[in-house]
């Protein structure tokens, strides 16, 4: 089996299921290999999607340990541990960084090729502990990266083309900075058919008022929130945008996508790991493209960009 179709999932929670039972249902990859510290729950989790490869396509589907992450082009991890009550958000980082210290490097050891996706919470922090495990190891920091703002983005242009009356596919808009309460809604950069959001609105008759914006913003940034609320965690989301990502990376797709990375300078803040559009590929990340914001953004980017290195510099790195 070619090593460039064969996927590795560390953690097994809902959010590492969803994952992989999204990538079954649009058939990306051929392999899919599940590892989890409860290797019972891997099993289970790996039987029962398996069973859907019926109904979607071709793939195999397995419960395995790090040692059977030998030749994945990607690895994407999910495991973490959940916030407990009265716990701080230090404490619960610390408690992660943990976790990332044993993970990273079995996954290095096993799968030195890999591309490593990270989408554990904190996403911008675990990426960039990630990135600085990975690279004392030997791994170009290009391959390492994080979901970032890929949902929030999604969010933000299903919410436009709900208001606009178009299809999502064709509205263009970022979120940026901090995966959390800090980021940043690129107003400015919004496109619709390669028009304005104002021109857009002008040329179709569409009233769209600063309620309207506050609605969306509201409806992207407060949305885990309500979903936690109602059903304790949210998971088919970013499981549907780590498919989209691990696709764009065993197809080479080139794909232009708001993740996180280590990042020399971020709106004047060194060293730090936040969601900026980045060009996508086979050996990782690319390119990365500052976008031009108006000034109030830029000084939201930079606040963003201040709230995780803050966390970074927690965590003494």
């Amino acid at each position: 089996m070619s090593s460039a179709a064969k996927i590795g999932i560390v953690g097994s929670g809902f959010v590492g299921a969803s994952a992989a039972y999204a990538m079954v249902m649009r058939g990306i990859g051929r392999e899919i290999v599940l590892v989890d510290l409860n290797h019972k729950r891997a099993i289970a989790e790996a039987e029962d999607i398996f069973h859907a490869v019926p109904f979607a396509y071709p793939m195999n589907i397995r419960a395995g340990e790090y040692a059977d992450l030998h030749g994945c082009r990607v690895v994407v991890i999910t495991a973490g541990v959940n916030q407990k009550p009265g716990e701080t958000r230090l404490q619960l980082l610390e408690r992660n960084a943990a976790v990332f210290r044993q993970v990273v490097p079995n996954i290095v050891q096993h799968a030195p090729d890999a591309r490593i996706l990270v989408a554990t919470n904190p996403v911008d922090v675990m990426t960039h502990l990630s990135a600085r495990l990975a690279s004392e190891l030997g791994v170009p920091v290009q391959r390492v990266f994080g979901s970032g703002t890929t949902l929030d983005s999604a969010r933000f242009r299903s919410l436009l083309a709900q208001a606009l009356g178009v299809d999502a596919h064709h509205i263009h808009a970022y979120v940026l900075g901090e995966h959390g309460d800090s980021e940043v809604l690129a107003w400015s950069q919004v496109t619709i058919s390669g028009m304005s959001l104002d021109e857009f609105c002008a040329r179709q008759g569409i009233s769209f008022t600063g309620e309207d914006r506050a609605r969306i913003d509201d409806g992207v940034r407060r949305a885990a929130y309500r979903i936690i609320e109602g059903k304790g965690a949210t998971y088919y989301g970013i499981g549907s945008a780590l498919a989209r990502i691990v696709d764009t990376v065993i197809r080479d797709q080139r794909s232009i996508l708001t993740l996180c990375a280590p990042t020399a300078q971020v709106a004047g803040v060194e060293d730090v790991t936040v969601a900026l559009p980045r060009l996508v590929g086979g050996d990782g990340i690319l390119a990365t493209f500052p976008q031009p914001l108006s000034d109030a953004e830029q000084d939201a980017l930079r606040r963003s960009a201040a709230v995780v290195r803050e966390a970074i510099t927690s965590l003494g790195l």
